[in-house]
């Protein structure tokens, strides 16, 4: 039996589909790989997180045994182009490449076929991987159908009235996440396209401060705006 019609998220997407355009896909669906990404830059633009992956994987080797077998040098040259913190997330490489020998075997592709609390507790080994991590790796990986959320994707859903915001980051996430259940469509290609779309409306217009609401294509939907409005005695239409 066919579905009754298309949820409110589904619209959602959609809309930010038109205003965007198609997202770009993920550069990697190999569960290392995306936890290496997680590290390899901090606060960096995406062009920059994907240069500096993709010196690493041109200049050491994405696999565990080759990053632990580079030099600190060489896996400085890497972190240095991808932002502030280099010696740091160069020693983080090692210790991701560590923990995936001696936990793993080298091989993450075993956890992700644990139950899903289980895989997730697997991923959360890793430094930097918190719960959102490890589902969008999930996700990615297309193991778990699931919408997998980073920050601005949350603060996006949280704004359009799905979930509320709790006094961590932990519970406001469970929060969106059974807000959306029932609203969200079980196929990785749209998970991943939603999770793209809302990721990038959270960068460029629904910001932390001074959102674009005036440029917001979903603001209709947004019971954020409508408070903005209200508060300021203007109509929402």
């Amino acid at each position: 039996m066919g579905r009754a019609g298309r949820s409110k998220l589904e619209k959602i997407v959609e809309q930010l589909a038109r205003r965007f355009g198609p997202p770009q896909e993920p550069i990697t669906s190999n569960p290392f790989e995306l936890i290496v990404l997680e590290s390899v830059a901090y606060l960096a633009s995406d062009e920059r997180r994907e240069a500096a992956f993709n010196l690493l994987r041109k200049t050491v080797g994405v696999k565990p045994h080759k990053i632990l077998a580079a030099s600190n040098e060489e896996l400085l040259h890497v972190t240095k182009q991808g932002g502030i913190g280099a010696e740091m997330r160069a020693t983080r490489l090692r210790e991701i490449a560590l923990i995936a020998t001696t936990e793993f075997g080298g091989d993450l592709r075993n956890a992700l076929k644990l139950p899903l609390q289980k895989a997730k507790q697997a991923l959360r080994k890793f430094p930097s991987i918190g719960e959102p991590g490890a589902e969008k790796i999930l996700l990615f990986t297309r193991t778990e159908p699931v919408l997998a959320l980073d920050s601005n994707g949350l603060r996006v859903l949280l704004r359009l009235g799905f979930g509320e915001e709790k006094k961590n980051y932990s519970a406001s996430y469970a929060s969106v996440r059974d807000a959306t259940a029932n609203e969200v469509v079980r196929d990785y290609n749209w998970l991943t396209r939603a999770h793209l779309l809302l990721r990038e409306h959270g960068k460029v217009l629904c910001k932390t401060t001074k959102p674009k609401c005036e440029m917001c294509p979903v603001r209709g939907s947004c019971a954020y705006f409508a408070h903005l409005q209200l508060k300021s005695g203007r109509s929402v239409a």
